[in-house]
């Protein structure tokens, strides 16, 4: 199925997971993928990224928790979800009849709970890999996170590691003086990938009120305004690990998502673009394959990491 009609052989081979495509969703804007049902076939992308799972339910934040800002959005939605046992009895049923590969976003309030969700997903069928979310920049007090430290990173990731039974991708953030060296970490701890970036810090103020527009103060900014800086973290990273690297920020178009590949990206994950268009992800894959078929490309993986720097 990875050869097209047209004769573009979109498939991304991960090493640990083979893709029809190189284009997943992010999560926490996918939803767990069955509310896009309605609006795409859900078979044409090479993977879905469900929101994040701690063991049990959670809330959230306080609202209001969405504010669009230029050419983005800063989200505080801090990782509502409806917990591993409900997921395992309502969600993955469903999602095991999508012919394509569902990844698992995995959290966790300490790291006891992160080995916790992934023991209780290990015995659990229809799931291709664990991305482990040591990066969300609006749970904890000024976006504190295991990713913003080399050896934070490396410990938690080597213990999951340990404990996880499926390929593991580590999803890292932006907000760090070093991506490279906190890769890294998460390299020699043994992830299998790791995915970049995860949203930046961000805030916006209401000037009539002079209060902040988020209840939590402070959330994670994604949308295009992040995608030359996400580009440039993921052509660093991907140029120093031997691993692979999925690559997000700011994707809107087939244009954008081949970029982070020429950059070194081995896939993309497509986030805040389904807000705008619930058909993003599968229209990014269309435009991939017709930007490859005007240009005698005969397969997607063959571009990954051409760039040419001086």
């Amino acid at each position: 199925m990875a050869v097209t009609s047209r004769g573009v052989d979109l498939a991304a081979d991960l090493g640990f997971l083979k893709l029809r495509n190189p284009v997943l969703t992010a999560s926490g804007t996918f939803g767990y993928g069955l509310e896009f049902e309605p609006y795409m076939d859900l078979g044409k992308l090479g993977g879905i990224v469900v929101k994040g799972l701690y063991y049990g339910p959670r809330e959230g934040n306080p609202p209001p928790r969405l504010v669009e800002t230029a050419s983005g959005l800063i989200n505080a939605i801090g990782l509502q979800g409806v917990g591993v046992e409900a997921f395992a009895a309502k969600v993955l049923p469903k999602l095991r009849r999508i012919d394509t590969a569902v990844i698992v976003n995995v959290c966790g309030a300490d790291d006891d709970e992160y080995a916790a969700v992934v023991d209780f997903l290990n015995a659990q069928e229809g799931i291709a890999a664990y991305e482990l979310n040591i990066s969300c920049p609006n749970v904890k007090k000024e976006g504190a996170c295991p990713a913003l430290a080399p050896q934070t990173t490396f410990d938690l990731v080597k213990r999951i590691k340990a404990a996880s039974r499926r390929p593991l991708i580590t999803k890292l953030s932006p907000n760090v003086t070093s991506i490279v060296e906190i890769a890294q970490a998460a390299e020699e701890a043994g992830t299998d990938a790791v995915a970049l970036v995860n949203t930046f810090l961000a805030m916006a103020v209401d000037l009539e009120t002079r209060r902040p527009k988020l209840g939590n103060v402070f959330g994670g900014l994604s949308g295009p305004a992040i995608k030359p800086i996400a580009l440039r973290m993921v052509y660093q990273v991907a140029s120093r690990l031997a691993v692979p690297v999925i690559g997000m920020g700011g994707i809107m178009t087939g244009a954008d998502a081949l970029e982070f590949l020429v950059a070194g990206a081995a896939a993309v994950e497509v986030g805040t673009a389904s807000f705008v268009d619930p058909d993003a992800a599968a229209r990014i894959v269309s435009e991939i394959e017709s930007w490859c078929r005007a240009r005698g490309v005969t397969a997607v993986r063959d571009i990954v990491g051409t760039i040419r720097v001086p």
